[in-house]
């Protein structure tokens, strides 16, 4: 049975202007990856209602999970609740469970709930809440669509309570073979190693190293024995690498 499908939506003015730098997709790829659950698509969109409808409404007709980060703060910018809901076709309003949390935690910090604040209590109709063990305002799965902070800690945090509540399949294994022979060099005999494993993913990664090109060859697959013996065939075809 295939693994389930996912796409990840960055929103964000700052990281189209190259103001911040992105690092949410990477992180959750990764994490995607040993859950088994296959990332197909990453888009990095701006501020825009109607853009984050569209993207949304595409994705999330694509792939089994649609995961974002960013524009669910309590300024005039943060516009995905409100995008998502409408892409969603449902309601959007300031929800009892998310204002109860968000009341309890300025109150202990003797700090005022403020109108802007209470926005991030605003969750769509239906949709779950995603915790926030960092600074408390809540992410909701809508259906498919999974929606988080832009903030990395808060992020990361979000995405590490919510995928054990999503279900998974067999994790992908990566082995990584390299060599100090540029990636032309290789290319001939990688192919002909690709088409003899029809199972398994081979990719070759160039990089420089003290002045000598190098390549990275990774072989990824399901099964522990097939991707061995893929690494297998590299280390018989490229006997000087590591």
């Amino acid at each position: 049975m295939p693994n389930p499908t996912a796409a990840i939506l960055i929103i964000g003015d700052e990281i189209l202007s190259g103001r911040t730098r992105e690092g949410n997709a990477h992180f959750l790829a990764s994490k995607l990856v040993e859950h088994g659950i296959d990332c197909r698509e990453i888009r990095v969109i701006p501020d825009d209602h109607a853009g984050i409808i569209e993207a949304v409404r595409a994705l999330s007709k694509r792939f089994d999970h649609v995961f974002t980060s960013g524009g669910i703060g309590p300024t005039h910018d943060d516009i995905t609740a409100d995008a998502v809901a409408e892409a969603m076709g449902v309601g959007l309003d300031v929800r009892d469970d998310a204002r109860a949390l968000l009341a309890k935690h300025y109150a202990a910090r003797d700090t005022e709930f403020t109108a802007a604040r209470l926005r991030m209590a605003r969750i769509p109709d239906g949709a779950t809440l995603i915790d926030n063990p960092v600074s408390v305002a809540p992410g909701f799965s809508c259906d498919n669509v999974h929606v988080m902070a832009g903030v990395p800690n808060i992020f990361q945090a979000m995405v590490t309570g919510l995928l054990p509540r999503l279900t998974g399949g067999a994790p992908v294994i990566s082995r990584n073979w390299q060599v100090m022979e540029a990636e032309s060099t290789v290319a001939d005999e990688l192919r002909a190693i690709a088409g003899q494993f029809g199972d398994l993913s081979f990719g070759s990664y160039p990089f420089v190293q003290e002045g000598r090109y190098g390549t990275n060859l990774v072989v990824r697959g399901q099964e522990p024995a097939q991707v061995e013996a893929g690494l297998g065939a590299l280390k018989s075809a490229f006997p000087e690498g590591q």
